[in-house]
């Protein structure tokens, strides 16, 4: 008899997931199993598939009494490790380019205990996990584990706690859920000899027959990447991130109402045949409008490519297959880098421009000129802008768009 619960969704979701608590709810209804007139209490075993395997190991721990267990597509690292694998796995196999590796490193080194999130960093190789018998299976187009690495932990733990009956099969064109073909299509079948094998295991396990069979076969287990052991929380690069994105979402946001404002007010001064809106002086209003426009743009890229590999990756997470020409996905990144380049160049000379007005005014001295700064501020003697409006156009676009520089400095556009 094995005991196979729904997962748990008592006020909790994929993010917030409780694996002790649910392990505890899940010992309930073993017990529930074993207090059944036909059950054998002593023959009732466990059958985990993905993440439900980070609830098994405290499950164990809990009920030593378990006669067996069968673990589909094994989650043997912790879910921070795990997904890491699974996310840097797939950018590479879906064909994105290398560069947005550094967005899988950054994404994983948050620290998610600032946002009340623990279970990132949950520990899973509790010493009872692999401590009574267990059947490990794995499907060979399963691209969310890391089979080698894992199976060679699960032998040594189990080795380890005393337990040399570890099971493994690989089936062949098998998903993660080992069933033949993309998921997202109703119907598709589980691999042809997967129910068999389990129920064969099971019986003659509980039975206490002797295994024949090979202890580890089936098609080729591989994987293409290392697991990202080093992943570990930052929590100085997250508050970082979270002030740096904070930030420029509100420099964006505040730096297109006064550009609507503007474009309101210089609407109303043709009409009446008023005077200039902005009155942006030596052409910084020209090259604010080129950069803008530029950075915008390059954001907007970036963002496409990304949104690309985010979408193969779940194609390809459900069973699909990577598309032969990847696209964007690969192209994105260095054209961004190339731009970006080029942006923080242009702002370069800009900038400089503004300085060199700036020390005419004698604004950079050491003391500034006295009045300089007051009469820069009220437009006596402007730098950038004659108008109160085209000054702070200027230079909260500014702050705006050096922080989306920042933004792709902080996701490895200068340093991949």
């Amino acid at each position: 008899m094995t005991a196979v619960p729904d997962k748990p969704v008592w006020s909790t979701n994929d993010i917030t997931r409780d694996y002790p608590g649910s392990a505890v709810a899940y010992d309930q209804l073993i017990r529930l199993v074993r207090a059944m007139d036909d059950v054998d209490a002593h023959g009732v075993g466990i059958y985990a598939t993905s993440e439900s395997t980070w609830i098994s190991p405290y499950l164990l721990t809990l009920d030593p009494d378990i006669a067996f267990q069968v673990l589909l597509s094994t989650m043997v690292y912790t879910p921070r490790q795990a997904l890491g694998f699974f996310v840097a796995q797939n950018f590479t196999l879906v064909g994105a380019n290398n560069g947005y590796q550094s967005i899988v490193r950054r994404v994983f080194h948050i620290d998610s205990s600032m946002f009340g999130l623990a279970n990132l960093d949950i520990p899973v190789q509790l010493k009872a996990a692999y401590s009574i018998p267990t059947f490990v299976a794995y499907g060979s187009k399963d691209v969310m584990t890391a089979q080698v690495e894992g199976i060679r932990k699960i032998v040594d733990m189990a080795r380890a706690s005393g337990n040399r009956d570890v099971t493994v099969r690989s089936y062949p064109v098998a998903n993660h859920v080992l069933r033949l073909g993309d998921e997202a299509d109703a119907g598709t079948e589980l691999s042809d000899n997967y129910v068999g094998d389990v129920i064969d295991w099971a019986v003659g396990t509980v039975q206490g027959r002797t295994q024949t069979s090979e202890r580890v076969a089936g098609s080729q287990i591989y994987q293409s990447i290392a697991v990202p052991v080093e992943l570990q929380s930052n929590r100085f690069l997250s508050l970082y991130g979270v002030i740096l994105h904070g930030a420029m979402l509100a420099l964006l946001l505040a730096a297109a109402i006064i550009a609507l404002i503007a474009l309101g007010v210089k609407i109303r001064h043709l009409i009446r045949h008023e005077g200039p809106v902005l009155a942006m002086r030596h052409g910084f209003g020209g090259s604010l409008l080129a950069l803008a426009t530029t950075t915008m743009a390059t954001l907007i890229l970036f963002a496409a490519g990304l949104g690309q590999v985010c979408y193969a990756v779940v194609k390809l997470g459900w069973g699909g297959a990577p598309a032969e020409d990847p696209g964007m996905m690969y192209w994105s990144w260095p054209m961004v880098q190339v731009v970006s380049t080029l942006v923080v160049w242009a702002w370069s000379r800009v900038l400089t421009g503004v300085i060199e007005e700036a020390s005419a005014r004698g604004i950079t001295r050491l003391p500034p000129r006295k009045g300089a700064i007051r009469d820069a501020f009220t437009g006596r003697e402007p730098v950038v802008a004659s108008t109160r409006l085209g000054r702070v156009l200027f230079w909260v676009t500014t702050l705006a768009l050096m922080h989306v520089l920042l933004f792709f400095a902080f996701w490895g556009l200068f340093i991949y």
